[in-house]
């Protein structure tokens, strides 16, 4: 039965509210308003198209306007941690994140609040989470936000260091460190990112046997496939592939004889070519090594070292890489803050380096610098310079745009996902929020 054009009430927590079938309809069908249009659900209230809910009524006055003009007006009586419960509740969340801030634009981003370390120690990695949330590594204990940026049950790895972090939903986070995760063979694993419980660790076996290993970099494909540098007990180097919703080994690549990527530091699934960027880089090696692997055809189809160029390794060691589908390339970055770019048409490659990023580029007084960090967002380039994050855009990848702040030390790592840009500044383990402001009402 067609109803968008009726007029349905509510009755919350004993204040009614009327409105149309054409305004719930905007809830969308995966929210709980948004089925109560689907005359599959509960039909026998079909009938008299009124429906008492038992909840807060000046929040659903604040949600029903929301989806009546798709601006967020929050009343000083009503408590944002309140809200965004009842946003939960009817499954408008995503409305109400949508309302707050707007789509991710390197060049329009403000700072939107800082929150202070959790811990002793500096943080050694921040990761964004697909919500708008965060987590960030300190040693062996990992600190999870969730998009409202409440803090989670942190995740503790009893001692182990911590070496890298991915999502593969909100509420599931894949954790690597060394041989012994969580008290169980095996450098990887899947916790809870509310209540940092282990649920499942990751194994590699070959000839039928568990092998033990420490695990490093992630990165995560299209089709539901983790994959991580891998270190056996025996200085064996490798790439191991899971599949997300099992959890089973899928596939390893041993490190080939040439291929020197050893126990990489940097992996990037690229769609396009589907094959893994594997990078490793100063400081871990004196001869940074990039390479695409194919699983397809089990094969580096192709690589870039720095060993034995003409040019001086002091002068252009490569600290961090990108690699860009849209430009066939891969950026790099060295210890000057130069941008590199390397042509993957051509296995000749050298590095056509750029000293443009020093135009907006400062040293911090009195603080130890940090190694510079990429990133690559809907066609723009991201880098971090001690205190600063640098945009680059356009086909010549020229810089829009510097986000800085007035305290928090240099830069050690910086994460872009659900819309926000999280950067964790070395003094005192701040992290800084950005997001991009709304449309302006016309």
């Amino acid at each position: 039965m067609d109803r968008s054009g009726d007029r349905i009430r509510f009755n919350v927590g004993g204040e009614v509210f009327e409105t149309t079938a054409t305004t719930i309809a905007n809830a969308g069908r995966e929210s709980m308003l948004g089925a109560l249009l689907d005359e599959t659900w509960n039909p026998s209230q079909h009938r008299s198209h009124e429906y008492f809910l038992d909840r807060n009524p000046a929040c659903f006055a604040v949600l029903l306007d929301l989806l009546r003009t798709g601006e967020l007006h929050v009343p000083p009586h009503v408590p944002e941690r309140l809200l965004f419960r009842e946003a939960l509740f009817y499954g408008l969340l995503d409305h109400v994140r949508a309302a707050r801030w707007g789509p991710f634009d390197g060049n329009r981003l403000r700072l939107a609040t800082s929150v202070s370390g959790r811990a002793p120690g500096d943080g050694t990695a921040v990761r964004a989470g697909p919500d708008g949330g965060y987590s960030v590594a300190h040693g062996g204990l990992v600190h999870v936000y969730d998009w409202m940026l409440e803090e989670h049950r942190p995740i503790t790895l009893d001692y182990q260091q911590v070496n890298d972090i991915g999502y593969i939903d909100s509420d599931s986070i894949v954790l690597t460190a060394r041989e012994r995760l969580g008290k169980c063979d095996g450098g990887m694993g899947v916790f809870s990112a509310s209540t940092g419980e282990l649920r499942h660790r990751f194994r590699v076996v070959h000839d039928k046997k568990v092998k033990s290993f420490t695990a490093g970099a992630l990165s995560f494909s299209s089709d539901c496939k983790i994959f991580a540098s891998c270190k056996g007990r025996f200085n064996e180097y490798g790439i191991g592939v899971w599949d997300e919703n099992s959890g089973n080994q899928v596939d390893f690549f041993y490190e080939q004889p040439g291929c020197s990527f050893g126990d990489a530091d940097k992996l990037q699934w690229l769609d396009g070519c589907n094959c893994l960027m594997v990078a490793t880089l100063f400081p871990r090696t004196d001869n940074c090594f990039i390479g695409l692997l194919d699983f397809r055809e089990k094969s580096v189809v192709w690589s870039w070292s720095d060993a034995g160029t003409a040019a001086s390794l002091d002068d252009k060691r490569v600290l961090h890489a990108i690699a860009m589908e849209d430009n066939q390339s891969i950026c790099v970055v060295n210890q000057y803050d130069d941008l590199g770019f390397i042509d993957l048409r051509s296995n000749a490659g050298g590095v056509r380096w750029s000293s443009r990023s020093k135009l907006m580029n400062r040293k911090v007084p009195n603080e130890e610098s940090c190694y510079p960090k990429l990133a690559v967002h809907d066609g723009q380039l991201f880098s971090s310079m001690n205190d600063s994050i640098s945009v680059f855009c356009g086909p010549d990848f020229a810089l829009t745009s510097t986000l800085r702040r007035s305290y928090g030390g240099s830069i050690c790592d910086f994460s872009i996902g659900g819309d926000r840009l999280f950067v964790l500044h070395n003094e005192e383990n701040i992290v800084d929020v950005w997001e991009t402001p709304p449309s302006p009402i016309v």
